[in-house]
């Protein structure tokens, strides 16, 4: 086989072209979705000449203009590049050295940052089990003792997430109780939002509505998530932001030369509705395999559908055979629990193809099982 390759750069053509199949869909992750169009020309108006870097730009400064739009006059919003970033500098700017953080056994910064908020951050993590992904008062006093033990790490912010990872969502009244009684323990309340447009299109609120109303210090807004090349923002609620935050920023490496490139993303996201239109399209889509899903005999759904999460059970080497046509990840491989993801670009037909595929995988291992036992009667 003859391969083109460029004279000058030794390098194949075939390189230079797409490299994926652009009609191939997976249910893995949101983060499997491109960008939106949107967002992509928003770049494209952002890269025009010269601008001002390390967010001393037009850009950065809209930017504040917008947040403040959605979280109040009071929010100071620090573009940084990945989720995991945001997390660990916000939690940083809450606690001092000594500082640890409760969340839930099942939270991102937990299970999947890789140690990042205690290597990197110097965190302490308390973490709790929860049914559902969810804290409450009762289940935070588990870990929220021991004040002025030196032997102890100090519980000093609580970290929730919206929607959890297990795809539910608080009420602001249950976030309001939270935040309530951190407060009057003397700590902080931090929001883990990487999918915060998620839960704003389930409750059918505006942002502040369960961040800044109801007693949130300080959240981490997903924009990766909801279609945008790349980019999250640190998100201050109140005028009394560390003033930290931009010396820890740059120590954590999220501090963007370019971040004009960043904001641009976040403005075009949080204006026009564009965020709010991507994530109810991702949630409907989740109703609906959620629906198809839990209508093949053998298969239990395992969490409410709120966000563009759905959970379920499936029978011993279905998830195997359904593979073959889609990725998607294992929860719990012990009990056969799976995570299917919906995106803003996850289409019907997408979704039938999926529970089809689920159907046709529990038939034919039922009905290879019927075989099973018949051979077995008739030896």
């Amino acid at each position: 086989m003859s391969v083109n390759v460029d004279s000058k750069a030794g390098v194949p053509l075939e390189l230079a072209g797409r490299l994926h199949d652009p009609n191939y869909r997976g249910f893995a992750s949101d983060n499997y979705a491109g960008a939106h169009p949107e967002i992509i020309e928003a770049v494209q108006a952002a890269n025009e000449g010269h601008v001002t870097a390390y967010g001393e730009d037009v850009y950065t400064a809209a930017l504040q203009q917008v947040v403040q739009c959605h979280f109040g006059t009071a929010a100071t919003a620090y573009p940084v590049f990945n989720g995991t970033g945001a997390n660990v500098l916000a939690l940083q700017t809450l606690l001092p050295r000594w500082g640890a953080v409760i969340c839930a056994a099942t939270a991102h910064i937990n299970t999947d940052e890789n140690g990042a908020p205690e290597r990197i951050g110097g965190i302490k993590l308390l973490p709790i089990p929860t049914p559902d992904g969810k804290l409450s008062p009762e289940l935070i006093d588990a870990e929220a003792w021991g004040w002025g033990d030196e032997h102890r790490a100090q519980p000093l912010a609580v970290s929730i997430t919206q929607t959890t990872e297990l795809g539910t969502c608080y009420t602001p009244e249950e976030i309001q109780r939270i935040a309530d009684h951190v407060h009057a323990k003397g700590m902080k309340l931090h929001l883990d939002g990487a999918r915060l447009a998620n839960a704003a299109a389930h409750l059918g609120l505006p942002l502040r509505a369960f961040t800044t109303d109801v007693g949130v210090d300080v959240l981490s807004f997903g924009g990766t998530k909801n279609g945008l090349l790349f980019g999250e923002a640190v998100v201050w609620l109140n005028s009394q932001s560390d003033p930290g935050m931009n010396y820890l920023r740059k120590m954590n490496m999220q501090l963007a030369s370019k971040m004009r490139f960043v904001s641009a993303q976040l403005i075009a996201l949080l204006t026009d509705g564009l965020w709010m239109r991507s994530a109810s399209d991702a949630n409907e889509m989740a109703q609906r395999l959620s629906a198809g899903i839990s209508a093949i005999d053998g298969v239990s759904l395992t969490q409410a559908t709120q966000a563009n999460g759905v959970f379920a059970v499936l029978p011993p080497g279905a998830a195997a055979k359904v593979r073959e046509s889609f990725r998607f990840y294992d929860w719990d491989q012990a009990r056969g629990e799976v995570r299917w993801m919906c995106s803003w670009d996850t289409t019907d037909t997408d979704v039938q193809s999926l529970v089809a595929a689920v159907e046709a995988a529990v038939s034919s291992l039922a009905s290879q099982q019927t075989s099973n036992q018949g051979d077995a009667t008739a030896n």
